[in-house]
């Protein structure tokens, strides 16, 4: 890649084709549809080409948050709160918030016999990220959802939250 056109790179959709790129999902034309256009595959990953033009995966297109206008990558946050004495386990959402489009919501899952309270992982988010990027809710949790390949089930959290009408408070 010429690093000439690597200047002012933002984070993007990653999108490829190929010979060995597929040509669609099996009986699932709808799918093949939103992934497939003009025999480009829309990946559902976020990267960003750094001034070597080396490609670094930040997230997944559909795990981003928006907030405010703003984009939150769920990870960068979940990466600050794995760096917490306390935490073991972090996942990060959105949640449909009424003016600001999406807040983030924090599930976690702490080391055994350490103990940490929402405001103690509320500072050290404001040491580390943003304002407008750190969790308005943490949920402490045993266990986060996975399937069998140990990967955490986002979905399953998201409609935890949806359903869960024993909100505790936000942290403001």
């Amino acid at each position: 890649m010429n690093k000439n056109h690597t200047r002012d790179i933002q984070p993007g959709e990653i999108i490829v084709r190929g010979d060995v790129v597929m040509t669609g999902y099996w009986e699932n034309p709808k799918a093949t549809a939103a992934a497939l256009k003009d025999g480009w595959l829309y990946t559902g990953d976020v990267g960003v080409i750094d001034s070597d033009g080396f490609l670094t995966l930040k997230d997944r297109t559909k795990d981003m948050i928006i907030s405010g206008g703003s984009n939150i990558y769920p990870r960068e946050v979940e990466e600050v709160l794995l760096r917490h004495d306390a935490v073991l386990e972090a996942s990060v959402v959105g949640r449909i918030h009424p003016d600001w489009g999406e807040e983030v919501v924090a599930f976690v899952v702490l080391k055994p016999d350490v103990k940490a309270s929402k405001q103690d992982l509320d500072k050290f988010c404001l040491d580390n990220i943003a304002r407008f990027k750190r969790p308005k809710n943490y949920r402490f949790l045993k266990s986060l959802p996975k399937n069998n390949y140990g990967k955490i089930l986002k979905t399953v959290l998201r409609e935890q939250l949806e359903s869960d009408s024993s909100e505790s408070p936000a942290v403001n």
